[in-house]
């Protein structure tokens, strides 16, 4: 049996390309939108990719099932549970609990596993020539290492009301299955640490079912089951905007692209036009170098691991953009957003000093200078974390205006005062500041350490000043 895990850091995404090299064939699980990797891949290893699944229909990432069908004729094998409304609506052979998807020598057992979503399902692979007995389960977004998948996005994200205490029930179900199965069963799921598709997702690739009975927080509460759901929903994190956009493109038919796009590099004349006539421009460039000198109304987005997420946020699927960036930052970045299927790139620019418009400029304050402002009524303290982050600690006097949503929640902060922006660890107060002064803040700084910073120095002090 051939097996690689393919792992995006930039969305915490996991998919799986297992094959048989007795007779070539290949399987693809939760495949990403760049299918080139799986052609590499299979390439490399003189294996045919023949089949193709998922394990539900995503909200964070664009699965690109399609893309890969396309260019290899593969059969795509896609859930036909959940009940009307969670259907895919493109050709494909339905799998109902119980099927079997036979790959050459192997065989993956579908699981009806709802919880996350009503038409979740996971498979359970056995390698037949070595074994009848199971050994991996690709579980999706139903069990993480350490976590399983919120069932509350629906609601949140999708806008389906009603929907998060009936998937909590089903995640309750789900697990009493899970835990049925043998304690040696590798499990792979499709996320890790960072993904908003849980709230304490382990930051290891896989675990076992047994360890995961053992350690997995929601495999403690026996047959408590309102306890289970009680803390499942507790504490979520905010789904990203585009999530209910990537739930629409994954079921509903969609334009495909087969290749990673090649975008144009704009001239300065063609910049310049787009930009007077107010094109939405994101800056990829560091938060320092954004910070130094920037053109008035960009938004800065760092071009790092977090970059399609911010994008998600604050982009409108059906808008052009242009993107600011090093010239050695173009291919990556398109990569990033055609995951979530933002493909509506006017065109990159790389060298705003060229231009000859006065840039704009941030500043920052240092923890000491943060402190001294604290208690003083001409300054407003902004924190732009999660609404968990800030409900588990915050410093004193702070408003919390989320990151995601504060364009909408403007009359939260006060124009007349100096505003002072801050996160974990600055990242996303860069953010948050370029959206302040692109709505017409002009007296907005950033405290760049942040929570993590100010934590630190808080449980200092207490340590120092406590009693030997």
């Amino acid at each position: 049996m051939f097996f690689q895990h393919i792992y995006d850091k930039t969305l915490a995404q996991g998919s799986y390309l297992i094959g048989c090299q007795a007779t070539h064939e290949a399987i693809v699980i939760d495949a990403k939108r760049d299918i080139d990797t799986y052609l590499q891949i299979a390439k490399d290893n003189k294996l045919n990719i023949t089949h193709i699944t998922e394990t539900h229909i995503h909200a964070d990432y664009l699965c690109g099932s399609r893309e890969l069908a396309a260019a290899t004729g593969a059969t795509m094998y896609l859930s036909d549970e959940g009940g009307e409304g969670w259907l895919y609506e493109f050709p494909h052979v339905g799998l109902k609990d119980g099927d079997i998807i036979k790959v050459g020598n192997l065989s993956l057992e579908v699981i009806h596993t709802p919880g996350h979503t009503p038409e979740s399902i996971s498979f359970l692979l056995r390698d037949h020539p070595a074994s009848d007995n199971p050994v991996m389960l690709f579980t999706g977004d139903f069990v993480f290492v350490g976590d399983v998948g919120r069932p509350d996005l629906l609601e949140k994200a999708a806008g389906i009301a009603g929907t998060k205490e009936a998937g909590a029930r089903d995640m309750y179900a789900s697990l009493k299955r899970f835990e049925a199965l043998p304690d040696y069963v590798q499990v792979w799921p499709a996320h890790g640490a960072g993904s908003a598709c849980g709230k304490a997702l382990g930051s290891v690739p896989s675990s076992t079912v047994g360890y995961e009975k053992a350690r997995n927080w929601a495999m403690q509460f026996g047959d408590d089951e309102k306890g289970f759901i009680d803390n499942l929903l507790a504490g979520q994190p905010e789904p990203p905007k585009y999530f209910a956009m990537m739930k629409h493109l994954n079921k509903s038919s969609r334009p495909l692209l087969i290749e990673v796009p090649h975008h144009k590099t704009l001239s300065k004349d063609e910049f310049l036009n787009a930009y007077q006539k107010g094109m939405k421009v994101i800056d990829a460039r560091s938060k320092m170098e954004f910070a130094k000198g920037f053109l008035p109304g960009t938004i800065s987005i760092q071009g790092n691991n977090s970059f399609a997420t911010w994008a998600g946020w604050v982009l409108d699927y059906n808008e052009p953009f242009i993107i600011i960036a090093d010239e050695n930052q173009k291919e990556d970045l398109t990569r990033k957003l055609m995951r979530i299927g933002l493909d509506n790139i006017y065109g990159f620019f790389y060298d705003i000093h060229s231009l000859g418009i006065q840039l704009q400029s941030s500043a920052t304050v240092s923890l000491d200078e943060f402190k001294s402002l604290l208690n003083n009524d001409q300054y407003q303290i902004v924190d732009v974390r999660g609404t968990s982050e800030y409900e588990a600690g915050h410093v004193p006097g702070a408003t919390h205006v989320f990151i995601g949503t504060i364009e909408k929640h403007l009359d939260q902060i006060d124009k007349n005062k100096e505003t002072i922006l801050y996160c974990l660890s600055g990242d996303r107060a860069s953010i948050a500041c370029s959206l302040l002064k692109k709505n017409g803040f002009t007296n907005v700084s950033t405290y760049q350490g942040g929570w993590s910073e100010w934590s630190q120095k808080v449980k200092s002090d207490k340590k120092e000043h406590s009693p030997a």
